[in-house]
């Protein structure tokens, strides 16, 4: 039975995958086709031999404009060598295939003494190169991209023949066995300038006539976009990723394959269950083919002629890699796998009728069948110069199936294409240069502005100076005129004073006479200040009456107040009264917290009598033994008894007793909160009313070994849960329990706290911070105890370390040695890789083969002895998907096996 996974090996089902190059020792030969966009050549003949001794360029003549011209599909075959298991079943019979390569001729053998005969473009040998294949196959589609035509590179035909090695391969190991889509690749970036031009890229799989993006893998519904004007059809929902330099183009087409469906099956170990597309979108700027911009009377103004919008050639290549045409009987899919099989077989019956069709001439084309030929409309008998390579298998044993996929590639010969070239004014680069040229007209305005500016500051300063010079002349005339009055002022007042001393003489004469009227003012002035301090008293005779007014209001006000003091003390005597009332409530909820505590106690010890219990499930989350109070039918009135107490008394009062100064107090309510913290619908409201708090203070101020053993399992209870780890880490949780570990001498209490601290180890973003404050150390410092129970919880904790480590390796974020390593944990799990005790080892095994699955990893396992545990793990562990991801891992790392190798052992 085979079973579908990602490329990534995110689901371990089936076996591994091992590639086998078409040709290692073959010398590659330069490809003597080259495209030329406007030539004309004969149009092959009909029939299903046909030859054609033309390029892919040397098309029909007759052109619709002079950017149209006819391209027939071009069709070349590759033949795959033997594998071993060929070599093996089919070492007494000779190939069904005889290729001719020198008349670009193959023979496909009925029987020991007949054969059909058929001609191809190309005929490519096992021996033929990687370079070979694509400079015969892509290169002339990848120039005629870069002239600025639509081009299709497809690979046909069964499952096994070689065709991702022929597109997809990224020759990490050696470039010599780099595919069509990376040297593509490498030829339109060094052909484009990447000041005009640019290159982005979309990465999509066809999976169950499902659209899905292999760069986004949650986008996993793409609609296909037809243009109602053109035909063209699109994908505007898929990721689009621009190119600048082949390295992250390398990069965007390893998380593709890792996101690609594929499954095991008796054709091949990782058959392709979907249709790769790599769509790459190139724009060019086209030189000398600018057109200017006319003025209103017709004519093009001197300004016009400088912003000529550019022409720019939006070219699209598509890189097709299909998934491989099986018969059941023969590929043994079954289940799921069936599915996909049918799925593939429709979409490519649905294509093969389209070529039938072009290839007769047909009035109506079935493209509307699949989604596969609605987005290859554009490759067969559309406007795209299209290159097809189909891949076929010596062995006689599916002769059926290479004879299936040589008519494919006898038909697709037949059709022929209008390619065109698609040009288009750049306006958004005309309006950049526009928006420079209006720059600087604005700066030049600015300049004038400022010129105008400081003429302005001139003439202002040349003012200046002449009011200064005319104020200084008004001065001096001012002066002068001062002057002039000065002298006046001195003859009137010489004149003045010869008048005052006749009219002093005068005055003495009339003093006599005045002063009798002196003396009658002086006493009419002093009736009227009489009469002012007569209105001042009757004034302060008023005030003084308002002021005892005051002062009875003050008195009344006083009366009013000490009537309030006697309402406050009464209240404040009620108030105790309730104090009291309170206390004694207080009393009874101890005495109940203590009830219920006991019958706790008395659940937990019944319980502890029982086998340890472990629910279905994975192997990496069992239930903790601090959980296993809630199992039993036995723990069904403690249930109740929690229940009616959470409901009477309230959460938040249990909490405060927690803070009791009575020690027994504080042992039965922690018991509570613990029992409380196992019902997941009471963990968040326990953490939002500062129960965690709570209970890492009391692992921080108590020395209570009973109270750290209850506190750590209600602490453990709330690590189940995402957020409640990080909230355990954020307040030193990992520290404090650590302190508990290392002071701790109770087995119980070390299971409690080991527990707790493998739940956080399960969090990969909590990793860096947990083993900073001595998690990974703490559980190391717990294997001194040897009790069962805590050693199974510390190999739990390590497995869930070690699998969120992988993950991290897998998904790019860690690249270094694991952490566990450093810590120094292998040799315990060496140690107890074969423990008694079934859950301690099958936690160890799975840890080993997470820390195995990563090369960085290697060295130091094999010097620790972990080898000769992987090998035991593959052949004799009882888990079928730890035994199966043991064997993966040794037969995919190149030290394993150069060790094995060195070693004398044939394995793999």
């Amino acid at each position: 039975m085979s079973t579908t996974t990602y490329r990534n090996g995110t689901v371990p089902k089936g076996a591994l995958k091992v590639d086998r190059p078409l040709s290692m020792n073959s010398t590659s030969t330069k490809s003597s086709a080259s495209f030329k966009s406007k030539t004309s050549g004969h149009t092959p003949a009909t029939g299903p031999r046909r030859k054609s001794t033309g390029s892919v360029g040397n098309s029909a003549a007759s052109t619709k404009d002079d950017t149209s011209v006819l391209g027939r599909v071009r069709v070349a075959v590759r033949l795959r060598p033997r594998n071993a298991e060929e070599m093996a079943a089919d070492a007494d019979f000779g190939d069904c295939v005889e290729l001719q390569p020198e008349l670009k001729r193959l023979k496909l053998r009925r029987n020991n003494w007949d054969s059909d005969t058929y001609e191809f473009d190309e005929v490519l040998t096992e021996f033929a190169s990687q370079k070979r294949v694509y400079e015969v196959v892509a290169k002339p589609v990848v120039e005629s991209v870069l002239d600025g035509y639509n081009g299709t590179i497809m690979a046909y035909g069964q499952t096994g023949t070689g065709k991702t090695y022929t597109l997809g391969r990224l020759g990490e190991e050696d470039t010599a066995d780099r595919g069509i889509m990376v040297r593509a690749m490498e030829d339109i970036l060094a052909e484009i300038t990447p000041e005009k031009d640019s290159v982005s890229v979309s990465y999509f799989q066809l999976y169950m006539e499902s659209i899905q993006d292999l760069l986004d893998p949650a986008n996993d519904n793409i609609s296909i976009v037809e243009d109602p004007k053109t035909g063209d059809v699109s994908l505007p929902g898929a990721t689009t990723v621009d190119i600048r330099d082949q390295k992250s183009f390398l990069e965007l087409l390893r998380v593709g394959e890792a996101h690609r469906f594929a499954a095991n099956t008796k054709l091949n170990t990782e058959s392709s269950r979907s249709h790769a597309m790599l769509m790459v979108h190139v724009e060019r700027s086209v030189k000398g083919r600018d057109s200017a911009i006319s003025s209103e009377n017709g004519s093009t103004s001197h300004t016009a002629k400088s912003f000529k919008p550019p022409v720019v050639r939006k070219i699209k290549l598509v890189v097709v890699d299909l998934a491989g045409s099986e018969r059941i009987d023969k590929s043994g899919s079954e289940a799921h796998t069936l599915e996909e099989a049918k799925s593939i077989n429709l979409s490519l019956s649905a294509l093969g009728k389209c070529i039938n069709a072009l290839a007769e001439n047909s009035a109506h084309v079935p493209v509307r069948d699949s989604k596969l030929t609605r987005l290859l409309r554009d490759s067969f008998g559309g406007t795209a110069r299209t290159s097809l390579v189909i891949t076929i298998g010596p062995s006689p044993r599916h002769r059926g199936e290479t004879a299936s996929t040589i008519m494919f590639g006898q038909r697709a010969m037949k059709v022929e294409n209008m390619l065109k070239i698609k040009e288009e004014f750049d306006y958004k680069s005309l309006s950049r240069r526009l928006e420079i040229q209006l720059d600087k007209q604005i700066a030049e305005h600015e300049r004038q502005q400022k010129g105008f500016k400081d003429e302005i500051e001139r003439i202002a300063q040349e003012a200046q100076i002449r009011i200064a010079e005319a104020e200084k002349g008004y001065a001096e005339a001012l002066e002068s005129e001062r002057l002039q009055y000065q002298k006046d002022y001195i003859d009137a007042m010489s004149k003045l004073e010869e008048q005052w001393a006749a009219n002093k003489q005068k005055h003495e004469n009339e003093k006599a006479k005045s002063s009798m009227l002196s003396a009658s003012m002086e006493v009419a002035e002093l009736k009227k200040k009489f009469e002012n301090e007569t209105i001042s008293r009757k004034a302060a005779e008023e005030e003084i009456d308002n002021l005892k007014n005051q002062l009875a209001q003050w008195k009344r006000s006083e009366a009013a107040g000490n009537s309030e003091i006697l309402k406050l003390r009464k209240m404040l005597e009620d108030e105790e009264c309730q104090k009291a009332k309170l206390e004694e409530e207080i009393t009874v909820l101890q005495s109940q917290l203590l009830q219920i505590s006991f019958e706790a106690d008395e659940t937990r010890r019944n319980l502890d009598r029982e086998d340890t219990v472990k629910l279905p499930g994975t192997l990496d989350s069992p239930i903790p033994p601090f959980m296993l109070q809630h199992l039993g039918d036995s723990g069904a009135g403690e249930k109740a008894s929690m229940a009616n107490l959470f409901e009477q008394v309230g959460l938040q009062k249990i909490l405060s007793l927690l803070e009791s100064e009575d020690a027994d107090v504080q042992i039965h309510a922690v018991k509570v909160v613990a029992n409380l913290a196992a019902e997941e619908a009471n963990q968040e409201r326990i953490v939002k009313a500062g129960g965690l708090k709570s209970l890492l203070t009391l692992l921080r101020s108590s020395n209570d070994e009973t109270i750290h053993r209850v506190a750590a399992g209600a602490i453990a209870n709330l690590a189940m849960n995402e957020t409640n780890q990080e909230l355990i880490m954020s307040h030193g949780g990992i520290s404090l329990l650590s302190g508990t570990a290392s002071k701790a001498e109770d087995p119980q209490t070390l299971r409690m706290v080991a527990g707790a601290i493998a739940n956080l180890c399960g969090n990969e973003k909590l990793q860096p911070k947990l083993r900073g404050e001595g998690g990974v150390k703490a559980l190391l410092g717990m294997v001194k105890c040897r009790h069962p129970d805590v050693l199974s919880q510390v190999a739990r904790g390590i497995a869930n370390f070690a699998k969120c480590e992988s993950r991290a390796y897998t998904q790019g974020s860690k690249t270094g040695k694991s952490l566990l390593i450093e810590d120094g944990t292998l040799p315990w799990i060496v140690q107890n890789a074969n423990n008694e005790a079934s859950p301690i080892r099958r936690h160890i095994e799975l840890a080993l083969c997470h820390l195995a699955q990563h090369e960085v990893n290697a060295k130091d396992m094999i010097k620790g002895g972990a080898l000769w545990e992987l090998v035991r793990i593959s052949r004799d562990c009882s888990r079928d998907d730890i035994r199966t991801l043991a064997y993966r891992t040794l037969t995919s790392s190149p030290s394993f096996q150069a060790e094995l190798k060195r070693l004398r052992i044939d394995y793999g």
